[in-house]
Parts: structure tokens; C-alpha cells; sequence
């Protein structure tokens, strides 16, 4: 399968999210446990690449499984990340507005991009960052991300006359720090994903089983802790796993397991900076669906942001001949060493 076609079901995925979400509401709010939602979904994940990896294990030659100790205890890290990340976000809310917040996560697309053409030191079982992570971006791809940042940011802007414009600077200096440090942690939880992926030639569907089994084993532990922390007023977790589900909670958790399906797929076989791409441009999707489906205004900023946004993906993607007019590749020394070669010959 080709790698734009896992994107742009990726953007179409990532853009329904938000919009299935909403629609799970009932009078403003949730009737269901959102948090069981990432741990079904996790399980789902797991559940689809056990089937497939079971199936890659009728043929022959099976496929190949590293099952080594010092292989598998690296896949438990991008979920400690993500843990981290989400409790960094909940205390980036706790100083900021959701707008600012907003705004603010467009820096990931920046740190990624550093993260992605960094060159790491690290040796022994790391040596695979040298070889897979340090890639070397041209001064135009470099304008194309930061392009992205500042088109995904402009979209989000609100116009100067309203309020949010002077609490985007009024915010204390811990938002920003909060903010800052979970840009920088989503970019690492992708970036050490795709290392995962790409450090050797595992099946992609056992990669994936080891990835979800922690992913869900922290999903539930996470439950376990609300149940702690609430003092098991509401009963145990699994008790009140499903409680408030309709149809439209299930399309919201399949949407979050196949979106991560397709994420893995992306890291294994092409790269973060792909899927950063995915996901902005979802963004703006989710904007451009919301004016048809929740009669949200739009402005001018979100047309601004959506064109520079489509400048950046040519940018990057496009290949250099069409973005410059390089000059034609003449080889005239050669014939001038053979015409020299023939002068002294003559003279001789």
C-alpha cells in the first residue's frame, strides 16, 4: 500500500474524531467514562494485530519475531511517555485557556522536525537511531515544517477584537513551560516510535502486539487509579466499563483503533514527519467539516492557514525541480581537457 494513501485515510480519520466525539455527547457532557475509551481502543488494536500476526504465522516462512528480553522491554517506553504527556497537558490547562492550548500544540511540529533529522550519540542497542532517525532536511523542507506550525497556528487565531487575544499573552509562564515540555514530549513519544518500528525487520504485527499489550495494560492501570482515587464510589472500573456506550461511542473508539493502526503502519514504512503532515492538515478538515456540520463561522485566518498549510505540503513533498529552476548540468571540462590533450599532441 502506498504511503500517501495510509495518510490521507489517516487525515480522514483524525479529522472525524473530533466530530464523532462532540456527537457522543448528550446535553454537553459524557455518559460514558471517557478514559475507558483509549482502553478499548487499545485492546481493539491489540485484538486486530494478533489476528493478522496469526495469520502471518500460517505462512511460510513465518515471520520474523524477536523475543529477546533486552528487544521487548523497550516497547513499555512510548507508553510511559504518553502517560507523562497527558498529565503535562492537564497542567498545561490548569494556566491556560483551551485557545492558548491550542495554539501551543502546533509546537510539536517544530520539535518533531528536530527530534526527526537529530544525530544521536548513543550507542549499543540505540545505533539504530544513527541509521534510521538522523535524516538530513534541505533548507526548503525546513521551511515547509515551520510553514505548517505557522499555518496550523493561524487557522486557530481568533480575531484581535475578541478577549482571547489579550489571554494568549496574560497566561502565567508555567502554561507556557507546561506547553513547551509537552510539545517536546509528544515529538519523542513519536520519534522513539518510529525507532521502535524501524530497528530491525520484525513483523509489523507483532511490533504492534507488544506495543498495545503495555498500551493497554497502563490504559487500565490509569482506570485503576481513578477507581483509588475516587474511592470506589462508582464500583469497580469494569464494572461500569460500557455504561452510557450507544453507537456512536463505538464509532469513536474503532476510530481511535484503526487511526492507531495507521499511525504504525506510517512508522514502520515511511516516517513522523508523514504523519505530522496527516494530522495538520486533519486540523483544518476538522475546522472545514465543522462549517457544515455545527454552523461554526468561519474566519479569515482558517482560509489563510488552510492556503499556507497547502504551500507547506508542496514544499516538502514535491520534488526540488518543480519548487526551483536549477540550471542545466553542462559538462564542458571534459572537452576542454580532450582539446588540450590534442594540442599538446600536435605540438609534440
Amino acid at each position: 500500500m502506498r504511503w500517501y494513501v495510509v495518510a490521507s485515510l489517516l487525515t480522514v480519520l483524525t479529522s472525524s474524531q473530533g466530530i464523532l466525539t462532540t456527537l457522543s455527547q448528550s446535553n454537553g457532557g459524557y455518559k460514558y467514562d471517557y478514559a475507558t475509551v483509549p482502553f478499548l481502543a487499545e485492546v481493539f488494536k491489540l485484538l486486530v494485530s494478533s489476528v493478522f500476526l496469526w495469520r502471518e504465522m500460517q505462512n511460510s516462512p513465518p515471520p520474523k519475531m524477536t523475543m529477546e528480553w533486552k528487544s521487548v522491554r523497550l516497547y513499555p517506553i512510548p507508553s510511559i511517555i504518553y502517560l507523562i504527556h497527558n498529565n503535562v497537558q492537564f497542567a498545561t490547562l490548569t494556566y491556560v485557556d483551551t485557545s492558548t492550548y491550542q495554539i501551543m500544540g502546533n509546537l510539536k511540529i517544530v520539535t518533531t522536525g528536530i527530534l526527526f533529522s537529530c544525530k544521536s550519540k548513543l550507542e549499543n542497542h540505540l545505533s539504530y537511531f544513527r541509521l534510521f532517525l538522523k535524516r538530513k532536511l534541505t533548507n526548503l523542507q525546513w521551511m515547509a515544517i515551520v510553514l505548517l506550525a505557522v499555518g496550523t497556528t493561524t487557522s486557530q487565531v481568533k480575531g484581535c477584537g475578541e478577549a482571547s487575544c489579550d489571554s494568549f499573552f496574560s497566561s502565567p509562564i508555567q502554561g507556557y513551560l507546561f506547553g513547551v515540555l509537552s510539545a517536546c514530549l509528544s515529538a519523542l513519544a513519536g520519534v522513539y516510535t518510529e525507532f521502535l518500528m524501524k530497528k530491525n525487520n520484525d513483523s509489523l504485527y507483532w511490533q504492534n502486539v507488544q506495543l498495545y499489550t503495555f498500551g493497554s495494560i497502563f490504559n487500565m492501570g490509569r482506570l485503576l487509579m481513578d477507581n483509588v482515587r475516587s474511592g470506589f464510589e462508582a464500583g469497580p472500573w469494569w464494572q461500569r466499563l460500557l455504561n452510557g456506550y450507544n453507537m456512536t461511542t463505538w464509532l469513536v473508539v474503532l476510530n481511535l483503533g484503526t487511526t492507531g493502526l495507521l499511525v504504525s503502519w506510517l512508522m514502520k514504512y515511511a516516517d513522523n514527519i508523514v504523519k505530522v503532515y496527516a494530522t495538520s492538515m486533519a486540523m483544518l478538515l476538522t475546522m472545514v467539516l465543522s462549517v457544515l456540520l455545527f454552523n461554526f463561522t468561519p474566519t479569515v485566518q482558517l482560509f489563510l492557514g488552510i492556503i499556507i498549510c497547502m504551500m507547506s505540503l508542496h514544499m516538502y513533498f514535491a520534488p526540488l525541480s518543480t519548487l526551483v529552476d536549477l540550471p542545466l548540468t553542462v559538462k564542458p571540462v571534459s572537452e576542454s581537457v580532450s582539446e588540450v590533450s590534442i594540442e599538446r599532441r600536435t605540438a609534440s
